[in-house]
């Protein structure tokens, strides 16, 4: 059978002839040959031998992308734009996701800073004289008192006779900073900070000194000393111990801390500063330098001096622990501890040890895998580091922003377990608030006494001093006036007159 256009008009469509830029219009044709069929089926199959531009009129074809500039239309084109704008579309949906949690994230921080006011107990409290110390708390207790040395039983520090002696405890700063003594020394006598101290209640200090400190041992300028003039002309040292035989005379323990490195405030980003020892890092990289042994050497030169001291019942080895920005293992600062430990414990064996978590103190989750073991037995005391701005890059967030039940994970997490399950004492040895909180510092701090009341913890409240060292900076955490007389009797005093009595 013959064919013809109007039988195949498809077909007719497709006539191979010359490649073309335009439809053109077509003239009759004779009826198409059975040879030129089988030629179209083949065409068909393959999709080559016909000009793809013939099929749309020229304005068409123009519009179409023409793919590493080939002609025509490539499906493959349609496909990348396709997921160019799928890509397009998430990357907006990311950003608008991203910017409405960061507006979120800042009202939430904005919140926190928001001025606290004061619940009616804490202004009652700022209104009434406070209450006078629990004579049976310190080591000269008139009518009960401490069997000397201490030892740890169980969760608890307790005297010869097994009765427990709770630190109740402050932080006297200034001899691990730039001045290189503990501070007020120009403003009042020593006797006089030491009475201060027993008058707000705390039986024992924590005494910090920097490695520096030893290491240089200057001559303090006089000016330093004003109020101390029996101490002008004396060394760091000198005046350290001097400071030390103040507050034993007047019944407060002391425990010596060592601090920092380096003579200045703690704890920043420096490396050098991170841990007991740097002589790992570039020599051109720190400016104080000092191994391992050397730290151990400059605890033996400070406690040669208080060794006979019997109300110097402790020596808490190093400040906050963290490595080079949070890398340090507890393996290894055990090991490192346990060695100055037995080391100091060969000077005097009635020394407690205290011994910080890592991570900047707050960390002593491996304490019970892998406990401080000393040659002498029950001297092992843990302590740990708790402030508002503690468990910053957890999935919960910094403490200030907790509530109470998550704080209590996280405390039990941390060091607590070790408390609950007696196992170990836990001395909360740094904590603090400012005297102008803000509603993150108040959350903080409630839920912190809340639950160190609720397990009675030994603690030490960062600090007592008015004034820093460096410019004379006010000290926002302080208990007294700069007077070094006058407490500060506000929310801060009255929970912690609560945990005393706890």
């Amino acid at each position: 059978m013959p064919y013809s256009r109007s039988s195949l008009p498809g077909l007719w469509a497709l006539w191979p002839g010359p490649r073309c830029k335009q439809r053109r219009a077509t003239p009759p044709r004779p009826a198409l040959p059975p040879s030129f069929i089988a030629t179209i089926t083949t065409n068909l199959s393959s999709m080559q031998a016909i000009p793809r531009t013939c099929f749309f009129p020229v304005s068409v074809m123009d519009s179409i992308p023409k793919p590493h500039g080939g002609v025509g239309f490539d499906p493959t084109t349609t496909q990348h734009t396709a997921r160019g704008r799928m890509f397009l579309i998430i990357m907006i949906s990311f950003l608008l996701l991203l910017g409405w949690w960061l507006h979120y994230m800042w009202r939430a921080e904005a919140a926190l800073s928001i001025p606290w006011v004061p619940d009616p107990e804490s202004r009652l409290f700022s209104q009434r004289t406070l209450l006078p110390p629990i004579p049976t708390s310190f080591l000269d207790s008139p009518d009960d008192p401490y069997i000397l040395p201490l030892r740890t039983k169980g969760r608890d520090i307790v005297d010869q006779e097994g009765k427990r002696f709770k630190l109740s405890s402050v932080n006297w700063y200034g001899a691990s900073d730039e001045l290189f003594i503990p501070g007020g020394l120009d403003v009042q006598h020593r006797s006089v900070i030491a009475q201060t101290i027993r008058n707000l209640g705390f039986n024992s200090v924590r005494l910090p000194y920097s490695d520096e400190m030893v290491m240089v041992n200057p001559h303090i300028l006089p000016h330093l000393l004003t109020a101390n003039p029996d101490l002008v002309g004396l060394r760091a040292l000198d005046i350290f111990e001097k400071v030390v035989e103040a507050l034993t005379e007047a019944g407060i323990a002391v425990i010596v801390n060592n601090h920092i490195t380096s003579a200045q405030w703690c704890c920043g980003a420096d490396p050098c500063d991170a841990g007991w020892a740097n002589d790992h890092l570039p020599a051109a990289l720190c400016r104080v330098r000092q191994s391992e042994e050397e730290w151990i050497q400059h605890w033996e030169v400070i406690m040669e001096r208080l060794k006979d001291n019997e109300r110097v019942v402790g020596v808490d080895l190093r400040n906050e622990v963290r490595g080079v920005w949070g890398t340090m293992t507890w393996d290894k600062w055990a090991t490192a501890a346990e060695k100055a430990g037995n080391r100091l414990l060969k000077i005097n064996k009635d020394w407690l040890v205290v011994v910080g978590g890592t991570e900047s103190g707050n960390d002593l989750t491996q304490a019970g895998r892998r406990p401080v073991m000393l040659d002498v037995d029950d001297r092992v005391v843990y302590s740990a580091h708790v402030y508002s701005w503690s468990g910053w890059g957890s999935l919960e967030g910094r403490y200030s922003k907790r509530s109470y039940p998550s704080f209590v994970k996280a405390m039990r997490h941390n060091w607590a377990y070790l408390v609950e399950g007696d196992i170990a004492p836990v001395w909360i040895g740094e904590f603090g608030a400012p005297d102008r909180p803000g509603q993150g510092d108040a959350n903080y701090w409630g839920n912190l006494m809340r639950y160190l009341k609720s397990i009675d913890a030994d603690f030490g409240y960062w600090a007592i001093n008015p004034r820093k060292p460096k410019n004379n900076e006010r000290e926002g955490y302080s208990l007294v006036e700069d007077d070094w007389l006058t407490p500060v009797l506000d929310y801060r005093m009255k929970d912690m007159t609560e945990l005393m009595r706890a």
